[in-house]
């Protein structure tokens, strides 16, 4: 394990450095476009007859369950990043259109890309389950916060966009986890699919995180006012992720709501009244380095992963109808709102525009799909979901900036001053 840890390590340095010497991408798009052009030399490589490379690589790459690595993992540090740095009265103004997004915005997009893909998938004859589909539009309407977090900063959107997006990504891949686990469970036909049991499930999974989050978050703020010793105060924010969402794994409650929660706890009361200037220093300075080098890491493994996806022309059509469809649904559940409460909730001139192509696609989507179990159905949602990933981090990812241009008439600079 040791080596594979090196091995990746050091790909994600060169692969760094490299975009920053001569490609001047933001990080992470950057090292994932690297990773992506070295699997695709690979595969031309075996084309032409040596093979040997790329078959170590897939022997390497299969070493690491993605899936246990993400969910189980990296994503518990992530969101606590992303969570710290935001301001909790900001993020109070927008909490309906957030609030909307995160639950009722996920099943309805759940409902309709599933529908969509149903008879997409047919047409193509690609053979995919009523219920697979809708599994599928679960794993794929939540807006990634680990994408969303390493590229919209770097867009420079305006601060109040930026904030509702960001925000709805931090809370709806939990409600998204509930909903695919209740789907895949009656696919599976493990168990039923009612309304008694999804209310159940949520308030189990949601409840529990929002509980467990603050309950951590308060036991570290008191540690943290009770003295005033940064290295002690950064460890003690370590330990509330790594423990935190140790714990609500072992009670099956929402590991990632409760980050966000303990995020948000820390990163305002904590920091206005527990922490002295030093702390908030070195704490500010850990977390980003923590955000910064486990974005990069992550996307070099989703370039990297292009190698153990099996793809057929027929996969390539699902995902351009599909993709369509994804950012049609996402328009309409925000522009209905955005239309109906313009003027209540304070959304600007092509908001609705903004807020749909910044709803970004990463690493969750992928590491659900991963969690199907094996046979042709999996084969073919995988691969659909890694290629719609792709398209949202490279085209969307990048052209972010340019849409905030186009639609607010001004700089992205300004923008983000408005």
């Amino acid at each position: 394990m040791l080596e594979l840890i090196a091995i990746i390590v050091s790909l994600t340095a060169i692969f760094a450095w490299f975009n920053h010497q001569y490609i001047h991408l933001p990080t992470t798009i950057g090292v994932m476009a690297i990773a992506l052009a070295l699997s695709g030399g690979l595969h031309g490589l075996a084309w032409l007859g040596f093979t040997a490379i790329e078959d170590q690589a897939e022997a390497l790459l299969s070493r690491i369950d993605f899936n246990q690595l993400l969910m189980d993992g990296m994503l518990s540090l992530l969101l606590f990043a992303g969570a710290l740095h935001i301001d909790l009265d900001r993020l109070r103004r927008y909490r309906w259109s957030i609030g909307f997004l995160a639950t009722l915005g996920v099943v309805i997009s759940t409902l309709a890309i599933g529908s969509a893909a149903y008879y997409l998938f047919g047409a193509l004859g690609l053979s995919v389950p009523w219920m697979y589909c809708l599994v599928f539009g679960a794993l794929i309407s939540p807006t990634d916060p680990i994408a969303v977090l390493g590229i919209l900063r770097k867009a420079n959107a305006p601060a109040d966009l930026e904030l509702r997006i960001v925000g709805e990504s931090l809370f709806n891949d939990g409600v998204a986890v509930v909903v695919f686990t209740l789907l895949l469970g009656a696919a599976m036909g493990d168990e039923a699919l009612t309304f008694t049991h999804a209310g159940k499930l949520f308030l189990q999974e949601a409840g529990g995180g929002i509980l467990l989050g603050l309950a951590i978050g308060t036991l570290a703020y008191w540690l943290m006012r009770s003295i005033d010793e940064y290295r002690i105060e950064v460890l003690i924010s370590l330990a509330v992720v790594l423990g935190g969402y140790s714990l609500a794994l072992h009670l099956h409650i929402s590991g990632p709501i409760a980050m966000v929660v303990a995020g948000l706890l820390i990163g305002n009361k904590a920091r206005q009244s527990a922490m002295s200037d030093t702390t908030r220093e070195h704490l500010d300075a850990f977390w980003e380095l923590i955000d910064e080098i486990l974005n990069t890491l992550l996307f070099v493994l989703i370039g990297l992963e292009v190698l153990l996806i099996p793809f057929e022309l027929a996969h390539l059509w699902a995902c351009a109808g599909l993709i369509v469809v994804i950012l049609a649904v996402r328009f309409t559940t925000i522009g209905v709102p955005v239309m109906l409460l313009r003027d209540q909730l304070g959304f600007r001139h092509g908001s609705a525009r903004i807020l749909t192509w910044g709803g970004l696609r990463g690493g969750i989507s992928v590491a659900l799909a991963l969690a199907l179990p094996d046979g042709e159905t999996r084969d073919t949602l995988l691969t659909v979901t890694y290629l719609i990933v792709l398209f949202s981090i490279l085209v969307q990812g990048l052209s972010i900036g340019r849409v905030v241009v186009w639609l607010l008439g001004q700089s992205p600079q300004s923008a983000a001053q408005r």
